[in-house]
């Protein structure tokens, strides 16, 4: 066993990029959790248009300064974190490394970094603070139908330490992800031959995965009707913004709006008195044809002036990418797919390896760039080039 570790290890080191963790990754795990974790809606256009979008940013540079020392820190809600990156809320993350939420939280609190609990999750909020009680922690919540439903949720992540409510509200209804259809992964399972095969193929995964505790969503233990019920449940297609103001009735602390995509959205969030916005897609596994969340940034960012935190998800795969995001007028980025790679490739030390590599080329480009501090990236911007 302490040699299967150190073959992982070593090839988690050998790792230089987040596509080097993605290709060790795709190895390690059955295609059917690959392909959940790296899939998208229909056609998968939005995520492609995302990733385009990165790809296609021009850093501004300045040589009038050169730096030897740069400070990645910024202050997220009057604490300071060490690097402008969140992690994510993703569902079912125990079905890519069988520790699951906790494994990615620990990373966060030993690199003073801040982790989002999703409701799909497969740990719950009170679980996740007794594993891992000193990181913080913000708590995604999708707005449920039976609004007392959402308060019984929202009182558990409260009591437990959770300080901001990140809300997501482009789900009005499921998604539809061919590639997730295919390899079976639906409400409730339909796996073929195919993918038991796949699935047998990796018996370090499915080991660990029968030996723990059993996979399901934590937030619906104990749940007595058939799962497909759930997304009917859970996702509320009649949620308004009058919903936030309820929402800022019953939650003390900070409120951000996540799945963002319209510069009217953004500037009615600051109006009502909520605290900031995720520009987001989902990572394109909602609508296929969404806004690119890079390309709304600069004018969403304009529209509301500096005193409200606007964020960015969607294709950060590389510590250029978050550099060109905080750059075009960011607070600070939220990863998924990138520390999923890490998790897939090596549990939580892949994780960590996610979080150096990011650590490293952001650094690297604050230094090429000229760029002393995060608002000295700010200052000197960056464009999206046409294609």
């Amino acid at each position: 066993m302490l040699s299967i570790f150190h073959r992982t290890k070593r090839k988690v080191d050998n790792s230089q990029t987040i596509a080097d963790l993605k290709r060790l990754a795709k190895k390690n795990v059955p295609r059917a959790t690959f392909d959940f974790v790296e899939g998208g809606a229909q056609r998968e256009i939005s995520y492609a248009r995302s990733t385009a979008a990165f790809s296609n940013l021009q850093l501004n540079v300045s040589i009038s300064k050169n730096f030897s020392d740069v400070d990645t820190s910024t202050n997220i809600f009057g604490r300071k974190v060490d690097l402008p990156i969140i992690f994510a809320p993703t569902g079912y993350t125990r079905f890519m490394y069988h520790v699951g939420e906790p494994a990615v939280a620990a990373v966060a609190e030993a690199n003073n970094m801040i982790y989002c609990l999703s409701t799909m999750g497969t740990t719950s909020p009170d679980e996740l603070a007794t594993a891992v009680p000193g990181v913080r922690r913000w708590f995604q919540l999708y707005m449920m139908r039976n609004r007392e439903d959402s308060l019984r949720t929202l009182k558990v992540a409260r009591e437990n330490g959770f300080e901001t409510l990140v809300v997501t509200v482009d789900t009005p209804v499921a998604a539809y992800r061919p590639r997730d259809i295919r390899n079976g992964l639906t409400i409730p399972p339909h796996l073929g031959i195919r993918t038991i095969a796949q699935v047998i193929a990796k018996p370090r995964w499915w080991l660990n995965l029968i030996t723990t505790k059993r996979l399901e969503f934590a937030a619906f233990r104990g749940w007595n009707k058939p799962m497909a019920d759930i997304a009917s449940y859970l996702f509320d297609p009649s949620m308004t913004f009058e919903d936030a103001h309820w929402l800022k009735s019953v939650w003390e602390g900070p409120i951000i709006i996540k799945g963002i995509q319209s510069v009217p959205d953004a500037i009615m969030c600051k109006e009502i008195g909520l605290d900031g916005v995720i520009l987001s897609n989902h990572g394109g596994r909602q609508l296929d044809r969404g806004t690119v969340p890079l390309e709304l940034l600069p004018k969403v960012v304009e529209a509301v002036g500096p005193d409200f935190d606007v964020y960015v998800d969607g294709a950060v795969m590389s510590g250029e990418d978050v550099y060109g995001a905080i750059a075009c007028g960011a607070k600070g980025v939220l990863i998924g797919r990138s520390y999923l790679y890490g998790i897939m490739a090596g549990g939580q030390y892949g994780v960590q390896r996610a979080v150096d590599i990011l650590r490293q080329e952001l650094i690297r480009t604050m230094r090429f760039c000229g760029a002393g501090t995060l608002q000295d990236a700010q200052t000197l911007g960056a464009r999206i080039r046409e294609s």
